[in-house]
């Protein structure tokens, strides 16, 4: 599929359709704890299938794990029955650690699981593109040094950091490339830990790396669609278009309308419905209340494509899912009539 028309498409479409990071509900259609999904490609593939069968959404996504790249490098990882897996403890310590530091095979841990999740999905989902997700190489990075340590590091072990980004780096492309080559047609590249950092700093250890990423990877079948759920990237605008995306996805934390004022008209847009707050402990009426006042304020950006602001958590009601995407159809059913008698 041509994926720089799929995006002129999706800006250009009157009658949008919600494009959510759903994924991890689907263990209650599929009766199985988060550990089980996460471990077992068939199981993916089973739940996109049945999350695409059951919401008409533009794109079928895969899932939200951070801690896939960093376990597959070593990284202790806790799992847990209704949770998404998580990193815990600190693999790097220092530069001799940062040196010895050794860059998996793809296919690594459960690197190897996603990717051949993808593949079976592909054969499952033709009707839209098939999005897989992997994390970027500075929350990478930090989920390796620790995420309260790497900002430390940031301005007393510049040349760690780096060392690590080469190594994080260099493991992204090549897995990227392996969702590539089994058919995926881009990847949601998650990269939240780089929010915290001042426009500089952001430069140097994010955007730069993201952008090779960017220039190693995308082509006009595939795209990288990168993902920062961080509460300041307002003012981070300059060095996250920077790396070349064509597509954002932003968190509940930042002012939706600000973001579309300052991003590229030609690029697409997505966010931002609080994934905790409304998803997954709100009410319909409550969702239905917070989707609809997003739709009105951005309304005006043709380039934007209504999402939550992160992954769903698994436990989700899917009535307040329901809710949120009957509440974008009928919007955008109400703004074409509209139109018609005005």
């Amino acid at each position: 599929m041509n994926m720089i028309k799929w995006i002129e498409k999706m800006i250009n479409d009157e009658e949008k359709k919600a494009l959510p990071i759903l994924s991890f509900p689907s263990v209650q259609l599929l009766f199985v704890t988060v550990k089980e999904l996460v471990t077992s490609s068939s199981l993916q593939a089973m739940g996109m299938r049945m999350l695409a069968d059951k919401y008409d959404m533009p794109a079928a996504l895969s899932f939200m794990d951070l801690s896939v790249e960093a376990e597959a490098f070593g990284a202790h990882t806790v799992y847990a029955a209704d949770e998404v897996p998580t990193i815990i403890g600190q693999l790097i310590h220092g530069s001799e650690e940062a040196e010895r530091l050794k860059v998996p095979e793809v296919g690594a841990g459960r690197t190897g699981v996603n990717i051949e999740g993808i593949k079976k999905a592909l054969k499952l989902i033709g009707d839209r593109p098939v999005f897989a997700g992997c994390t970027g190489a500075f929350s990478l990075a930090g989920r390796l040094m620790n995420i309260n340590e790497v900002m430390v590091y940031c301005y007393e072990e510049p040349d760690m950091v780096h060392t690590v980004l080469r190594k994080a780096t260099d493991f992204l492309i090549k897995y990227i490339n392996a969702y590539k080559e089994v058919g995926a047609d881009g990847v949601v590249l998650a990269e939240p830990l780089a929010g915290i950092l001042s426009p500089a700093l952001m430069q140097e250890f994010s955007t730069d790396y993201v952008k090779e990423i960017v220039q190693k990877t995308q082509d006009t079948n595939f795209i990288v669609i990168y993902h920062n759920c961080g509460n300041d990237v307002l003012r981070l605008v300059d060095q996250m278009t920077d790396t070349g995306c064509i597509a954002y996805h932003f968190g509940d934390a930042i002012d939706m309308k600000k973001m579309l004022e300052l991003m590229p008209k030609d690029c697409l847009v997505m966010g931002n419905i609080s994934p905790s707050k409304q998803f997954r402990n709100g009410t319909p009426k409550s969702v239905r209340l917070a989707t609809t006042r997003l739709l009105e304020e951005c309304k005006e950006h043709k380039n934007f494509l209504i999402s939550s602001g992160c992954d769903i958590p698994p436990l989700t009601e899917f009535e307040n899912i329901d809710a949120f995407f009957e509440t974008v159809k009928s919007f955008y059913y109400r703004q074409r009539l509209w139109d018609m008698i005005t």
